[in-house]
């Protein structure tokens, strides 16, 4: 029987506080002042438990903005166009903003327009979705026989896969880009900090809503001019930070289980993971774990072509190539046997009701994707899942190269993990009303940090031989073809010598 006391957890009350203490400074953009707060408030929580914390600094470039707006020069006038957000390391136009004709353009033919020249580029952005099969790879789920919908999309994944060309439309020599959200409803696209995973474009850009979009293309049918002001901060050299803390196995100080999350964030729910470490750090203070457990708290997420590694794709790929000696077991360097992803916590569903622009709450439960980095770690987390009633996973292997969140680079260095990573549509939403408190539920956060709390408790009482290391990623639609993971073809290769 699992030895777990629940009561030696942050209850909800506590957990509350603390999610409201991160949102009393403000969005966390990477390395910014509420970031850099924030990071001292994690940090401070920590040492007043008698942990050790250790800090790795970071320097990269940092764009923030000071003022959008967008003004339409028509034959009546001006009229000021709302938008509904910045598009993040996009550019810059200084205060005054810059003044152009605007000029329709598909975003993948901008390269060959040289009309757009001194021209203000309007671009129409269709929601994308693709077939769920393509990104995921299921293996089980609580309730049983729930999945994803069929087709996986939304704000997240429409501008990951539709922007290459703000920088064509630098060398086209275009003055700005005005991006139109279609397909999608005004209240979902509202405060969208996204893209966040390019480097910087030079080539200033905004986002209209649908709504406002429409008057956008009405203005350049018209042959109409606008001015787009993007006004921005450029830090060259600011330094952020990622911090670890060791709690030390009373049993086995050279085996460790890496449990961690990211610091950097826009709303109540994109970075609350750090929040609900201190719960389980609480936990294991009281209950000294038989194994290590490394808390990692990571910067970056929010600035991943600057911080994380030569070409890997999360962050916590950095704290791993920085840091061999807590991981990877060779010589005397400590062995990680497992790793647990926590992000994203408390997420209720909302979801556009196709036809009204309307959104809506559709579930009280946002889909608690989670990935399983082998069938012996699913085994642990549907363990670990017993007795809970507000439950709505499902478990998935990494496929395509496909693994979303931060559990990511754990899972590609063979390390087996349990990786929560609920993906709802308000993600990346800077939400100034309520910080998408709206959209939050604290008693869910406190039943998911419970469930990997036990998780980790039963990966500490089971033998490293049986944990094994992850599966490796699947290929394809139909998932038949499993790729080896490179230690499963290591192993392989010594047992031929």
């Amino acid at each position: 029987m699992l030895n777990y006391n629940s009561n030696d957890l942050m209850d909800s009350k506590k957990l509350l506080e603390g999610v409201e203490k991160m949102n009393s400074f403000g969005p966390r953009y990477t390395g910014c002042a509420a970031h850099k707060k924030f990071i001292d408030y994690i940090k401070g929580e920590i040492t007043s438990m008698g942990f050790e914390v250790n800090s790795d600094y970071k320097t990269f470039m940092r764009w923030e903005k000071k003022s959008a707006s967008l003004t339409i020069h028509g034959a009546n006038g001006d009229e000021s166009i709302p938008i509904s957000s910045a598009f993040p390391y996009s550019g810059k136009t200084g205060p005054d903003g810059v003044r152009g004709k605007l000029i329709e353009v598909h975003e993948k033919h901008i390269g060959f327009l040289p009309k757009a020249k001194d021209r203000i580029c309007v671009v129409k952005v269709n929601n994308l979705s693709v077939p769920t099969v393509l990104v995921e790879d299921r293996r089980n789920s609580k309730p049983e026989g729930i999945d994803l919908p069929r087709r996986y999309g939304g704000p997240v994944l429409t501008t990951f896969a539709n922007f290459p060309f703000l920088k064509i439309a630098k060398l086209s020599g275009a003055k700005a880009v005005i991006c139109i959200w279609e397909g999608i409803s005004d209240d979902c696209v509202e405060g969208q900090y996204l893209p966040f995973i390019l480097d910087y474009q030079d080539m200033p850009a905004i986002w209209v809503n649908p709504t406002q979009g429409k008057k956008v293309l009405q203005a350049t049918n018209n042959g109409d001019e606008a001015t787009v002001v993007l006004d921005a901060d450029i830090e060259e050299y600011c330094r952020t930070e990622t911090f670890y803390s060791v709690i030390k196995g009373e049993e086995n100080d050279k085996e460790a289980i890496i449990v961690n999350t990211h610091t950097d964030g826009v709303n109540c729910v994109e970075e609350n993971g750090a929040v609900g470490l201190l719960s389980m750090m609480k936990y294991f203070k009281k209950h000294r774990p038989k194994r290590s457990m490394i808390f990692v708290f990571m910067t970056g997420h929010f600035r991943l072509p600057a911080l994380k590694a030569p070409g890997a794709i999360q962050v916590t790929s950095r704290w791993l190539k920085d840091h061999p000696e807590l991981w990877d077991g060779k010589l005397d360097h400590i062995k990680a046997v497992a790793g647990l992803t926590v992000e994203h916590l408390g997420c209720e569903e909302f979801t556009d009701n196709e036809g009204h622009n309307a959104y809506l709450k559709t579930n009280p439960i946002d889909f608690e994707m989670c990935y399983t980095g082998n069938e012996k770690l699913d085994e642990i987390y549907y363990e670990a899942l017993e007795g809970r009633d507000n439950v709505r996973t499902v478990t998935y292997r990494g496929c395509n190269i496909l693994h979303f969140g931060e559990g990511q680079p754990l899972f590609d260095v063979g390390i087996p993990t349990i990786s929560l990573v609920p993906g709802p549509s308000y993600l990346c939403k800077v939400d100034e009303k309520n910080n998408c408190m709206d959209k939050f539920d604290v008693d869910l956060m406190a039943s998911q940090i419970e469930t990997f709390t036990k998780a980790a408790v039963i990966i500490d009482n089971t033998p490293s031989n049986e944990l094994g290391v992850s599966d490796g990623y699947t290929f394809g639609i139909t998932k038949k073809f499993k790729a080896p993971h490179i230690n499963e073809i290591k192993s392989k290769l010594e047992s031929l010598r």
